[in-house]
C-alpha cells in the first residue's frame, strides 16, 4: 500500500460542491464489511487472547503465580477462527426470532455456544475419555455466549473496511491517510495480537526443540500491556515517518528494533522487582542482563516490518454508527 489514500471531501480538500458531493458517495459506496479473511484472522486472534486469559487467571487463582502465564495453540487458533465463522452466521440468523429478542439472546445463541465448546473439547477425546462438563464451566460458557452475543457481534458489525481505491478517477482525494480506529481499539488489536505472536513462536519452538505436536504455546498477561503499548508507539512511528516525512524502510527500520529493544529492557526491569517477569534469556548468547538478546533481533525485524502491514490495514479500518450499523445488518 503506498502513502495515498481516498479521503473524501472531508479533511480540509479544497473542491467544488460538486466534486465533494462526488466524492462522498463515492467514499460511502466504497466502504464495505469486513472481509472474510480479515474476520476469520481476527476470531483466531481473539480466541487466543481468550484461552490465554482465562487459563492466566486460573493459574494465578491455583498458584498466586504474579507471571501471570496463559496457555493457547496454533490448533486452538485454528478451531476459534472456524467455530466463530460459525456462530457468526448463527448470530446473522437473529432476524427469524423478531419479535422474542430474549428467546435467541439467552436461550438460543447460548445453547449454540455451549454446545460448540463442550464438542471441541472433546473433538480428540476417546468416548471412554470424555469429558463431564461441570457446572462452574457452563456457566462460564453462557457468560461467554452472552458476551458474544450482546457485545462482540455487535461491535464487529460496525467495523467497515475501505480497499484500495484504484483507477484514476479517484486520483484527485488521495491525499494522506485517514482517520484511524479511536486509539483504545487498536491497542486492544495489537495486544491480541502480541498474545498471537508469542504463541505461535513458543509453539513452534516446542515442536523443534522438544517434539510437542499439540502445537501448544504460551505466553503472559504482562505481554499484552507490552505489545500493545510498543505497536501503538511504533504506529505512531509509523504514520509520522512515512507519510510525513517519506522515510523508506531501511531508515525506519533501526528506529524500531531500539524501541523495541528498549521497551522489553524496560518492562523487564520493572516486572523483575515483583518476581513477574516471564522470560529469562541468560542462558542465550548477546544477552543483556538475561532481558534481551541479540539472538531474537532477526524475529524483531519481521515483526517490525509486518507492524507496518498492521498499520495499515487499520488505517482502512472504520466505525459506523450504531444506528447505520443496524441498517446494515437489517439489509
Amino acid at each position: 500500500m503506498g502513502s495515498r489514500w481516498r479521503d473524501g471531501p472531508v479533511g480540509g480538500l479544497e473542491t467544488s460542491r460538486q466534486g465533494a458531493s462526488e466524492g462522498s458517495g463515492g467514499a460511502a459506496e466504497s466502504m464495505r464489511g469486513l472481509p472474510r479473511w480479515m474476520r476469520l484472522y481476527f476470531y483466531g486472534m481473539h480466541g487466543v487472547t481468550l484461552d490465554v486469559l482465562l487459563s492466566s487467571l486460573q493459574g494465578l487463582l491455583n498458584y498466586r503465580d504474579p507471571k501471570l502465564v496463559g496457555f493457547s495453540s496454533l490448533y486452538l487458533c485454528v478451531v476459534h477462527s472456524a467455530t466463530h465463522f460459525a456462530l457468526e452466521k448463527i448470530y446473522s440468523q437473529k432476524s427469524c426470532f423478531r419479535g422474542r429478542p430474549v428467546v435467541f439472546h439467552l436461550v438460543f445463541y447460548p445453547s449454540v455456544y455451549i454446545g460448540l465448546q463442550i464438542l471441541i473439547g472433546n473433538i480428540n477425546t476417546p468416548m471412554e475419555q470424555v469429558r463431564v462438563v461441570s457446572a462452574a464451566q457452563l456457566a462460564l460458557h453462557y457468560v461467554l455466549a452472552l458476551y458474544f452475543a450482546q457485545v462482540f457481534h455487535k461491535g464487529l458489525s460496525r467495523l467497515q473496511y475501505q480497499p484500495p481505491c484504484s483507477g484514476p478517477q479517484h486520483s484527485g482525494l488521495d491525499r494522506g491517510p485517514p482517520r484511524p480506529l479511536p486509539g483504545l481499539a487498536r491497542f486492544l488489536f495489537f495486544g491480541m495480537h502480541g498474545f498471537l505472536d508469542e504463541v505461535l513462536f513458543t509453539s513452534v519452538f516446542n515442536l523443534v526443540e522438544k517434539s510437542d505436536r499439540t502445537l501448544s504455546g504460551h505466553t503472559s498477561l504482562w505481554s499484552f500491556l507490552m505489545y500493545g503499548s510498543c505497536s501503538f508507539v511504533v504506529e505512531k512511528l509509523y504514520l509520522h515517518l512515512h507519510f510525513s516525512r517519506g522515510w523508506g524502510t531501511c531508515r525506519r527500520l533501526p528506529i524500531y528494533i531500539c524501541l523495541i529493544y528498549t521497551w522489553e529492557l524496560c518492562w523487564g526491569l520493572v516486572l523483575r522487582q515483583f518476581d513477574a517477569c516471564s522470560w529469562d534469556y541468560s542462558h542465550y548468547p548477546h544477552n543483556f542482563m538475561g532481558l534481551i538478546t541479540l539472538l531474537y533481533l532477526p524475529g524483531w525485524v519481521c515483526l517490525s516490518l509486518y507492524q507496518d502491514l498492521l498499520s495499515n490495514v487499520l488505517l482502512r479500518i472504520k466505525y459506523t454508527p450504531a444506528n447505520k450499523a443496524s441498517r446494515a445488518l437489517d439489509r
